[in-house]
């Protein structure tokens, strides 16, 4: 059955969970921090880390276990990451991209994205998140120099505990189906690469919201993110 059927024949029920869900699922704060800085030694990397709740780090109480801080401090060995965090929750690829060209202009030679769960929730259809994503990566390229793309896809949304089901079942399948597209529009990129989140549907690791990760996921993908970055010199 494609999304729309879906949609169509569980709406009553899934509109119904969707406001319950709302009304239930405890509203965590964004962690302090600092989100422009530099860190670590060695031949300067400029990272740039754009999207939403999960990019500015809800679900955990500092910065530095998010994941910018957990990035940069793996890259921080190798290299003096110069950095800046522009994430909010909630926001959609849309919004991104509104951001961004309000930004003035710089150049940074990475960019890390989490984007996507925003525009399921939204019912932003496939078609359109794929031209935005388009469009991201277009604007991160000419507007800020970067040089290697990395695009977090999209996390396991069917083992979501805060969703009940039938709407984490009808939500996940939409993330997946986005997962796989995105891969599908970037496997020839030669600059961009993707991170693959769906390495744990252990619920003891996310946040205890039940919808954000939690330290050890944020770690892992941190993780799986520096390793591209450092594998592929993205400082030239």
């Amino acid at each position: 059955m494609n999304y729309l059927l879906r949609t169509i024949s569980l709406a009553p029920v899934i509109l119904a969970q969707g406001i319950w869900t709302n009304l239930r699922v405890p509203t965590l704060p964004e962690p302090p921090g600092a989100r422009e800085g530099s860190a670590g030694k060695g031949p300067p990397l400029k990272l740039l880390v754009v999207g939403d709740s999960a990019a500015a780090g809800v679900g955990v109480s500092r910065q530095d276990e998010a994941l910018l801080g957990q990035v940069v401090s793996r890259l921080g060995g190798r290299y003096r990451v110069e950095f800046g965090l522009h994430a909010k929750t909630g926001y959609t690829t849309a919004d991104i991209l509104r951001r961004l060209h309000e930004m003035e202009a710089r150049d940074y030679d990475v960019a890390l994205t989490s984007l996507g769960v925003n525009d399921v929730l939204a019912l932003t259809s496939r078609g359109t998140w794929l031209e935005r994503q388009r469009q991201l990566r277009e604007v991160l390229r000419e507007k800020f120099g970067v040089r290697l793309l990395v695009l977090s896809g999209l996390p396991p949304v069917h083992s979501f505990p805060a969703l009940p089901q039938p709407l984490r079942w009808h939500l996940g399948g939409r993330a997946t189906e986005f997962n796989e597209a995105l891969g599908a529009a970037v496997e020839a990129d030669p600059d961009t690469r993707l991170v693959n989140l769906r390495f744990s549907a252990d619920a003891s690791m996310m946040a205890s919201d039940g919808f954000h990760p939690g330290a050890p996921i944020y770690s892992e993908w941190a993780e799986r993110a520096a390793r591209i970055i450092l594998c592929n010199g993205a400082n030239g």
